[in-house]
């Protein structure tokens, strides 16, 4: 697993690769993506070219909030993974569930949702910004369902970067926007969950391509597939 640093300059720069039982803490971003061409990579950040493009805001807000937060590290999904190895493209796939499962916090960052800086004790329910948060494209791409789910610790915060709430103050709102069961938003095993009822939390969902309808959903129903599959594909 290679891991994003923020360095004082504002660079972002890309860790060793870790193995898994060698892995320091992280916090992980959950995120849509926009225009690919906008979206920083791998070879952006190896190249040190990562800085003009639109999608940089959200990974250095990523290594902001995880400075705040205490942790070194970051991972992000657009620009950790070489989308030209197929070998490493399959590895992510099967370890994605995993990998946002053993963060110490994910943040889910809301490019559509606009929200004044407010105190954890206020109700999100008395801003303005609710509606466009249950409205958010988030709820509704299928890469986002394992990233609501697996990690202990959800945080989602606006685009201008301040923080709406996490999945405790906000289960009544997920729940209702994405039927998934409270027990699951609390942790509970997916195992617990019927193949009927997990398949009814992604049916509404859409992904860039056809396969990843599937891909999405491993993690989900705790199945791997093979690397032979998996051929220069982002993840999106």
């Amino acid at each position: 697993m290679r891991l994003l640093e923020l360095q004082p300059n504002g660079k972002i720069c890309l860790t060793r690769y870790f193995l898994e039982n060698a892995i320091p803490q992280y916090a992980i971003l959950s995120h849509t993506w926009g225009d690919e061409s906008e979206e920083v990579t791998f070879q952006d950040v190896v190249e040190g070219t990562n800085q003009g493009k639109a999608g940089f805001e959200k990974i250095k807000f990523c290594g902001k909030q995880a400075a705040r937060d205490g942790l070194q590290y970051f991972w992000v999904d657009s620009c950790c993974i070489d989308k030209y190895s197929s070998t490493e493209v399959a590895e992510t796939i099967n370890s994605m569930f995993r990998w946002y499962q053993n963060a110490a916090k994910c943040y889910v960052y809301l490019t559509d949702v606009s929200s004044p800086l407010y105190g954890d004790h206020d109700k999100v329910t008395q801003l303005p910004c609710e509606s466009a948060f249950r409205a958010s494209r988030w709820f509704k791409r299928g890469w986002t369902l394992q990233e609501l789910l697996a990690p202990r610790s959800v945080e989602f915060f606006s685009r201008e970067g301040n923080r709406i709430g996490d999945k405790t103050s906000l289960e009544i709102q997920v729940h209702e926007v994405t039927r998934v069961n409270v027990l699951a938003l609390r942790g509970a095993s997916l195992s617990q969950f019927g193949i009927q009822e997990r398949l009814s939390w992604v049916c509404d969902r859409e992904t860039t391509r056809e396969e990843d309808s599937a891909y999405c959903l491993l993690g989900i129903f705790d199945v791997c597939t093979k690397a032979g599959g998996i051929k220069n594909r982002p993840i999106c």
